[in-house]
């Protein structure tokens, strides 16, 4: 009939971007699971390196407060420092948060301990801090371009609980850096393998937005697990 109106075509809404969420027992996960939410991602926590979501996911986001050599000795005890490697190499990207950031590193003068060897430098304290841990807010400098900072401006204030720092042996992976006495890099990227020494999920409407363009690169990437970030940069085929 001529009164009946014309139905508008059903919209084609994108699922939400999964996210594996490692918990190893040392991570603000409320905190980081609510911001991962509101940037309209789906998180999952996973704290066991045997859970076989890890290999399906396109994205791991890796919190943690406190000392390096408890965390390692955490995650190894699970499983969850080779799940981690195996999935990096898969193609998977990583965000790594304060203590995450640091795992990505070699070793770490903290207990001297052994991280995740997926970045070339180690973590050291702080540099000529005046005092230390280096808690609450300070300003993030950036350095160069990148996707994850394009909506954070230079000076930008975030939230800072900290004693150590990484000192990668390229400065080229440094994307930010932070004064504290002495600089130290606040935000890294490499490849796939991203880290913000500072908590995003505790630097209001900067750090949502900085969370919101890591799930825009991981959904932009299709999910694609398809090549690896190496060491130094270079691009090789998945783990078969």
């Amino acid at each position: 009939m001529s009164g009946q109106g014309r139905s508008e075509p059903a919209r084609r809404v994108a699922p939400p971007t999964q996210v594996a969420v490692i918990d190893h027992g040392a991570g603000n996960l409320r905190s980081v699971l609510e911001a991962l939410r509101a940037v309209g991602a789906r998180p999952v926590v996973v704290d066991r390196g045997a859970d076989q979501r890890l290999v399906e996911m396109p994205a791991l986001v890796v919190p943690g407060v406190g000392a390096s050599g408890p965390a390692m000795r955490r995650l190894r005890r699970h499983g969850l420092d080779n799940a981690i490697r195996e999935a990096v190499a898969r193609g998977a990207w990583y965000l790594g948060i304060c203590l995450g950031l640091q795992l990505l590193f070699d070793e770490s003068t903290e207990d001297d301990t052994e991280l995740l060897g997926l970045l070339q430098g180690r973590v050291e304290l702080i540099p000529e801090a005046p005092r230390l841990p280096h808690i609450g807010w300070n300003q993030v400098e950036v350095r160069r371009a990148h996707p994850l900072v394009r909506h954070l401006a230079d000076g930008a204030p975030a939230y800072f609980v900290h004693s150590y720092a990484g000192r990668p042996e390229s400065a080229d992976v440094i994307v930010a850096e932070t004064v504290h006495g002495g600089r130290f890099p606040s935000v890294v990227a490499q490849g796939r393998l991203l880290g913000t020494q500072f908590h995003p999920e505790r630097s209001g409407e900067a750090g949502l937005r900085l969370l919101a363009d890591f799930v825009d690169l991981v959904a932009q990437d299709g999910g694609s697990t398809q090549g690896a970030s190496t060491r130094d940069g270079s691009t090789t085929p998945a783990a078969a």
